[in-house]
């Protein structure tokens, strides 16, 4: 991932982003930018609420997304 041709986002990366691999943080990023608006907000909520305890590749979202539509 070229990181000065990275894909613009309505929403805050996860506080420990830069800590992933390059291949999960393209995963991460398709993710965020797959993501409705009702989802976008839940994300939000959940990043907001649950501080640096949350942990994006452990949430249900991301967990159901590379489930139902990675394979």
């Amino acid at each position: 991932m070229n990181t000065n041709n990275t894909i613009q986002l309505e929403l805050e990366l996860p506080n420990n982003f830069t800590s992933y691999p390059l291949e999960t943080q393209e995963l991460i990023l398709e993710y965020l930018n797959n993501l409705t608006p009702i989802k976008k907000q839940a994300y939000l909520i959940a990043k907001q609420h649950l501080g640096s305890s949350f942990h994006i590749l452990k949430s249900n979202g991301f967990i159901n997304w590379i489930k139902n539509d990675k394979e």
